[in-house]
């Protein structure tokens, strides 16, 4: 996700969070920011881990070149 995209999301949830926190619900609003943060980083992570296996794979290529 994007950076505008993540500050619209969290702008817009704002409001509504903010109402459950009013009502002494803090504690759901604290409980959907976690997983909201936590789904948006198992997606980096899996962007990382995609850009890391191409290197693995030339590394691995490289090494069997060698041992030949």
């Amino acid at each position: 996700m994007k950076t505008n995209h993540t500050l619209l999301v969290l702008i817009i949830a704002a409001w509504p969070l903010y109402y459950l926190y009013q009502h002494q619900l803090g504690a759901i609003s604290f409980l959907l920011l976690a997983i909201f943060f936590l789904v948006k980083a198992i997606k980096e992570l899996k962007m990382l881990k995609k850009e890391n296996k191409p290197d693995d794979c030339q590394k691995d290529c490289e090494k069997n070149q060698a041992k030949q």
